[in-house]
């Protein structure tokens, strides 16, 4: 029978990333089941639209880039909805920094910011109102602001159907 000894490695830098130390298994373990969609912010969100009698799609992808998705997307009115974790995405409020390699946490949470930009004005250029929201925010304001938004387009899109008859 083997004993295996996890312990952290060096990882050398590539490209712009910085070098780092490799987590333990158990770790990469735990890191690797965090949820990345259908988080509980996004669904006590979800589950508050939908009783304001909001219906919207989950999960869309981004036009123009695949690889990224829009948490909550009201597709006839183009309003993209993203509910942002604290961690991953650098809340000002409660964004913690890991002590273990925080050169590299620094430029994967730049990145990631970065990214979120990126996917922003992608949007934007297409058409869509973006709105971003932090995990913490209370779901029945996000779901009330998100109402007020997609309520508002809707209109103005009723209007100009009018007009062109």
């Amino acid at each position: 029978m083997h004993t295996w000894c996890v312990t952290a490695r060096e990882v050398p830098p590539v490209g712009d990333e910085p070098g780092r130390l490799r987590p333990d298994r158990e770790l990469s373990m735990r890191m690797s089941r965090l949820a990345r969609r259908h988080t509980m912010p996004e669904l006590a969100v979800r589950r508050r639209l939908h009783a304001l009698g909001l219906r919207y799609r989950v999960q869309l992808p981004v036009p123009g880039n695949r690889r990224r998705t829009i948490d909550i997307a009201f597709t006839r009115v183009r309003v993209a909805v993203f509910i942002d974790g604290c961690f991953w995405h650098g809340c000002p409020h409660h964004g913690v920094r890991p002590r273990t390699n925080p050169d590299w946490w620094k430029w994967k949470l730049e990145r990631n910011r970065t990214r979120d930009a990126d996917t922003t004005r992608l949007l934007a250029d297409q058409g869509w109102h973006v709105l971003r929201f932090w995990e913490h925010d209370d779901p029945q304001r996000v779901a009330d602001d998100i109402a007020t938004v997609v309520r508002a387009r809707s209109s103005i899109q009723r209007l100009r159907r009018r007009s062109d008859e």
